[in-house]
């Protein structure tokens, strides 16, 4: 007896011409006659199954036309090569069996259905085409983050997520009750531990879910969202936008490379994503930054989804979402915005030494409108400067002892920056809100599933 191979549809391109075993779900059908046509997907990919009633027994036509959306069916066919299909295949159905019951009518069906009813059916959502693409992605692009920065020389430091302090010196943080006897926080930031990782280790990074209890109902934002964030020491501002550039190209250059199908699920535009796995991205500093968008404003020459009334940016003032937004599509890859005034930026930050007024910081903001996707900074090394900047900003000096302990004993220049996942995967997967970049979003909005 030939015992025929089980595969799985990714893997259908090697065994044209062969009989296999599938064991898959069915997404949807549709029949005329003496043919059924079956859509078939099993987590690594979607394919038409055909079953023609001339070529199967009568049990198995029938149990085709009796087959109810996501039942789960063993599937016995030939591989055919079809160059319309999606993988460039099509699956000749010889047997068919059943493996699941449907108790209940399947709730999303082939039809359009508003994202407020995708998301409350999330759990059931991320069987379709389009979370799946984007989810594989995010796979993709979190195993490329894990081989730069081990290729790159950088172990691994996990930071803790209960913090006694806002690492950034604001209020929005998520208020933890420690058995009525004391407060903490989840964590903003893995940044502070991962520089007495760097300062025991030279070259770390902390990838892990990042907390922000931010009232914003934006597209770009997240109450609990995924960072990485690397820390060097020694190193500089140049060397930390140099490290910045040469992982996002890597990042893109492998989402290129791994998730064509994917991509190409999405309907998105791989031209306009290869300019950032080139490299070469432009560096402008703030005060340029505020001179391009003025330019932009002045003869009108605005992207989609920037109001015609948007206003020039004044020095001192940050970068909103419009002016990102602007920034961005002046590009045809990232940008690099350094420099930015230090009243406006974190105390960590170092002040450039030939302009005190600004610090050796940088936004790295994506093209197409995507808005900032990293944000980084030389660290402050001097004990007092750190010391007086703390207190200017009224937070609690006891809370970061610690953290001047790294500057009293053996302090070098350093840097590090923070990269949101989340931010990174929507620009690759070309998609309209952050929110389909994670598996079940946490928002002001949404807690569930």
């Amino acid at each position: 007896m030939t015992i025929l191979p089980d595969t799985n549809i990714r893997n259908l391109s090697h065994h044209v011409g062969e009989e296999v075993r599938l064991t898959a779900w069915l997404t949807d059908k549709s029949g005329k006659g003496k043919l059924q046509f079956l859509k078939l997907r099993d987590g690594t990919g979607f394919v038409q199954a055909t079953v023609v009633k001339a070529e199967v027994s009568e049990a198995v036509f029938e149990l085709a036309k009796r087959l109810t959306q996501e039942q789960g069916v063993t599937v016995i066919g030939t591989v055919r090569a079809d160059e319309r299909a999606p993988g460039g295949v099509e699956l000749s159905v010889r047997d068919l069996a059943s493996v699941s019951t449907t108790g209940h009518e399947y709730p999303i069906t082939p039809k359009e259905h508003g994202i407020e009813f995708l998301m409350d059916n999330r759990h059931l959502w991320l069987r379709h085409r389009r979370p799946w693409a984007i989810l594989r992605i995010r796979d993709a692009v979190q195993r490329a983050i894990v081989d730069f920065f081990h290729q790159q020389g950088f172990i691994r430091f996990d930071a803790p997520f209960f913090t006694p302090n806002a690492a950034e010196g604001t209020t929005e943080l998520f208020e933890i009750d420690l058995f009525g006897e004391d407060k903490a926080y989840l964590s903003q930031t893995g940044q502070l531990h991962a520089e007495a990782g760097a300062l025991a280790f030279g070259k770390v990074y902390t990838f892990g879910p990042t907390f922000r209890a931010e009232k914003s109902k934006t597209r770009r934002h997240l109450l609990e969202f995924w960072m990485i964030e690397p820390e060097v020491a020694p190193s500089n501002h140049r060397q930390n936008m140099d490290l910045q550039e040469k992982m996002i190209s890597f990042i893109v250059g492998r989402a290129l490379q791994e998730c064509e199908v994917e991509l190409g699920l999405l309907g998105r535009d791989l031209d306009k994503l290869r300019p950032a796995a080139e490299g070469n991205f432009p560096r402008i500093t703030y005060t340029e930054a505020l001179e391009i968008v003025r330019q932009h404003i002045e003869a009108g020459d605005l992207p989609p989804n920037v109001q015609a009334d948007v206003q020039p940016v004044e020095w001192g003032d940050d970068l909103g979402a419009p002016h990102e937004t602007i920034l961005g599509y002046h590009y045809d890859r990232p940008v690099i915005i350094e420099r930015y005034p230090a009243a406006i930026k974190a105390f960590y930050m170092q002040p450039d030494p030939e302009d005190p007024r600004v610090a050796l910081c940088d936004d790295m903001i994506a093209p197409e409108g995507y808005g900032e996707i990293i944000g980084g900074s030389e660290r402050i090394h001097d004990y007092q400067l750190l010391k007086e900047r703390i207190e200017g900003q009224g937070l609690p000096l006891e809370a970061f002892e610690w953290y001047l302990d790294l500057r009293r004993h053996g302090s070098v220049p350093h840097a590090g920056y923070g990269m949101g996942l989340e931010r990174v995967i929507a620009w690759i997967s070309g998609i309209d809100h952050i929110r389909e970049a994670i598996p079940f979003p946490r928002m002001l909005t949404r807690m569930s599933p």
